[in-house]
């Protein structure tokens, strides 16, 4: 669908809504409400059609699978549904809630770890309501709901019910891409989110909206929509932060792709646009009905910069669910003990997708600079030369190709070609085979959010070196009271130093350490992201419910 006319309406009036002043912004409120229910109403018969095809869908599966009653897999009902939900008018929360939930993640086919999260939400949503519609607002036109369905199964383990879900797919997707702003780019990419926004809503206005990308300014626009639609919002990242305010100010240069930015004219420029767009994504924050976030160090940063226009609202805590990790499968599939010892490489394994923020050149650079320290020592000269496996997804048709290209550039420079191999878009039993066979998980991400790699580094029995921040310093690689559970380090040599560190542990503390990390990687389980997350979707379907009986009477 071309972006429209009416849609670059929206667009004016929202951002004016942003930048005006209080009597002209009742204006727009108006304006906006009545173009939302000019959308939702246009919308209608497609949604009619929507629904009407996944009960089609629905009673080809059960004519084809006789003996199923539930999702994807009976057996996992009982993970995440051990109590029915009782909504606060009394009726109950069950499978009798048959609502559409939109998901705006316009890079569903990404393959990291915010495509783990997304497809383990539908995949416990689907299991608590399964005749609740999921519709994925997607930009990846490339790939069919069977294709999207099978390859969830493939990367991530997760077995989705195809029949309830729908991809509805954007045209607009590139507006929020970064290459589109040179400049002020935290600025133009979520004003860009907005036209993605409008497209997605010109495709069907939802009963819940749920933002699981980042993409905060498309839940405000939703809500001065469609006042009736409750909005959450899976919190990966924070879109500006005090750090990243602080790292312009960094002459150290570690701490991300703007770290000492803040010199000259120039600078000061770019601190003041920052701090003013802070203060707009405070405000975005209280348009967000329920709230959650993937780790202590993001709700941190949430809660400093949406808590205080967050007080008045009825679900106004932050909540953290950290993110959703094949730890279980990791337990079963992969032995730790001294007799598997023998069956690890000195391999470094890094999986990340092919992203700049990732900083894998910092891995690549510390692992040439360890190599050439270990080649001074003779006593290394019988042993196995050490290996560098770097593993992720590439999105296509972006600049990660170009990125991928560069590391294999820097990686012949460094002269370690040979022993560095590339590895992208793999498929699970190929990430799984690695992580039984590697001795080290890295990770040189500043202020990674979370780490979801590193956790399935630990649950593999994997000894972790990663950046001293972020997640895997507030919550992953920590201390629970009998010893470390890996290390952490910021610069190359560092890292150099924590990989030879690893290595050289003897073998009874290596074993202890990798089960160490193994025990404390049971914090981070599936299940326990499906239980979290439902309590979280619940707080909508109740608000759903309220407010659409509010309306009938």
């Amino acid at each position: 669908m071309a972006f429209t006319a009416a849609s670059v309406t929206l667009l004016i009036l929202f951002t004016t809504l942003l930048l005006v002043p209080r009597f002209t912004g009742y204006v727009l409120r108006a304006a906006l409400r009545s173009a939302g229910w000019f959308l939702k109403n246009r919308t209608n018969g497609r949604r009619e059609v929507i629904l009407s095809r996944v009960r089609l869908e629905e009673e080809d599966y059960r004519s084809r699978n006789p003996y199923s009653t539930a999702g994807p897999e009976d057996e996992d009902w009982e993970k995440v549904d051990s109590a029915p939900g009782v909504a606060k008018n009394g009726e109950p929360l069950g499978e009798n809630w048959e609502g559409i939930i939109g998901f705006f993640h316009p890079f569903c086919n990404a393959g990291g770890g915010g495509e783990r999260v997304l497809w383990a939400a539908v995949k416990a949503t689907q299991e608590r309501w399964p005749k609740a519609t999921c519709v994925i607002y997607t930009g990846d036109h490339e790939v069919t709901k069977t294709t999207m369905v099978e390859r969830a199964e493939t990367r991530f383990n997760i077995r989705l019910h195809a029949p309830t879900i729908v991809l509805l797919y954007l045209s607009t997707r590139k507006y929020v891409l970064s290459s589109m702003y040179p400049h002020m780019t935290l600025l133009g990419q979520s004003l860009g989110s907005l036209i993605v926004a409008v497209d997605a809503f010109n495709l069907l206005a939802p009963d819940i909206y749920v933002d699981t990308m980042g993409y905060a300014f498309t839940i405000a626009l939703s809500k001065y929509l469609f006042p009736l639609v409750p909005t959450g919002a899976y919190v990966h990242y924070p879109t500006i932060s005090t750090d990243m305010l602080e790292s312009l100010d960094d002459g150290t240069g570690v701490k991300g792709l703007n770290s000492g930015a803040g010199v000259g004219w120039k600078g000061v420029a770019k601190k003041r646009y920052w701090k003013l767009f802070a203060r707009l994504y405070g405000w975005i924050g209280s348009k967000v009905d329920v709230v959650m976030t993937n780790s202590s160090w993001t709700s941190a940063h949430i809660d400093s910069l949406w808590g205080p226009s967050r007080k008045n609202l009825e679900h106004a805590k932050v909540t953290v669910v950290f993110p959703p990790t094949a730890v279980s499968e990791l337990h079963s599939s992969i032995e730790v003990n001294s007799a598997s010892e023998a069956t690890r490489e000195p391999s470094i394994l890094y999986i990340a997708q092919f992203r700049p923020e990732k900083n894998h050149s910092l891995v690549l650079r510390a692992f040439a600079q360890f190599l050439d320290e270990r080649r001074k020592d003779p006593a290394n000269a019988s042993l196995p030369t050490p290996k560098l496996i770097l593993i992720g997804s590439v999105r296509h048709a972006s600049p990660d190709e170009t990125h991928i290209y560069n590391l294999r550039l820097l990686a012949h420079e460094l002269h370690i070609r040979e022993q560095t191999e590339f590895i992208c878009d793999a498929s699970w039993p190929t990430i799984l085979s690695h992580l039984g066979t590697s001795s080290i998980g890295t990770n040189a991400m500043w202020n990674e959010h979370f780490g979801i790699g590193v956790v399935e580094y630990q649950a593999a029995g994997l000894i972790s070196v990663v950046h001293d921040s972020g997640g895997p310093r507030e919550d992953i690689v920590i201390d629970m009271g009998d010893g470390a559970t890996g290390f952490r380090a910021t610069t190359e040599d560092e890292f150099a130093a924590a990989f030879e560190a690893a290595l050289a542990l003897p073998q009874e503390e290596k074993v202890a350490m990798r089960l160490r990390a193994r025990k404390s990687a049971l914090r981070f389980t599936e299940e326990e992201f499906g239980r979290k997350w439902l309590i979280a979707l619940e707080k909508l379907i109740s608000q759903q419910r309220r407010l659409a009986k509010s309306t009938k009477t």
